[in-house]
């Protein structure tokens, strides 16, 4: 039930493509519309590999500006809204990244959930969870980290990750089954390290 939520809550491509012409026509609203529905994901994604929320938020922010400075020009957004924002994204991460020569990790307090009467034992195994799972993405390839958080996080469609990876569909295909396959014999070695 959870995933048939979220998936109806993602906006249609026909909805995104009808925003998208408003916004380049000069449609104030338009853009308005676009940063309320699509700040949070992009935010979640930079988060995801930027450390600093302040830093994360001010990257996210350059995306829209960037948004906004290519309306109605040749370097606005064409076939996908999403994609398009998701590829600055990283543009702007990979920017950084390089600025600061720095690792970077998603903390753990984001995973903590609101509800204050969960259980401890089950709140201990759910974190230790998400840490060995952080741990063993973060033994992936940068591209194969950041085609599973676009398509299983973000939620993006191949061809919107496709964009955004700036790479073609196939090679997102091939990409996902590699990063797939390698963090299944990740998680197979770490199982087996801890029942040795």
């Amino acid at each position: 039930m959870w995933l048939w939520l979220l998936l109806s809550s993602l906006p249609t491509l026909a909805a995104e493509d009808k925003l998208l012409r408003r916004a380049n026509r000069g449609d104030q609203e338009a853009v308005i519309e676009i940063y309320d529905r699509y700040f949070q994901s992009i935010y979640r994604f930079v988060r995801n590999r930027v450390d600093d929320p302040q830093q994360a938020e001010d990257i996210t922010s350059e995306v829209f500006l960037k948004l906004v400075q290519s309306l109605g020009g040749t370097s606005a957004p064409q076939k996908s809204l999403r994609g398009w924002l998701f590829q600055v994204a990283r543009h702007e991460i990979s920017r950084y990244v390089s600025q600061q020569r720095q690792a970077t990790h998603q903390p753990l307090e984001e995973w903590l959930p609101d509800d204050a009467q969960i259980d401890p034992e089950v709140l201990t195994a759910k974190l230790l969870e998400r840490e060995q799972l952080q741990k063993l993405l973060k033994r992936l390839v940068p591209d194969q980290q950041e085609v599973l958080l676009l398509r299983f996080t973000e939620m993006l469609n191949l061809e919107e990750t496709a964009e955004a990876m700036n790479k073609s569909v196939s090679a997102v295909k091939s990409l996902q089954f590699r990063a797939i396959k390698n963090l299944q014999q990740l998680l197979a070695m770490s199982e087996e390290e801890g029942h040795a």
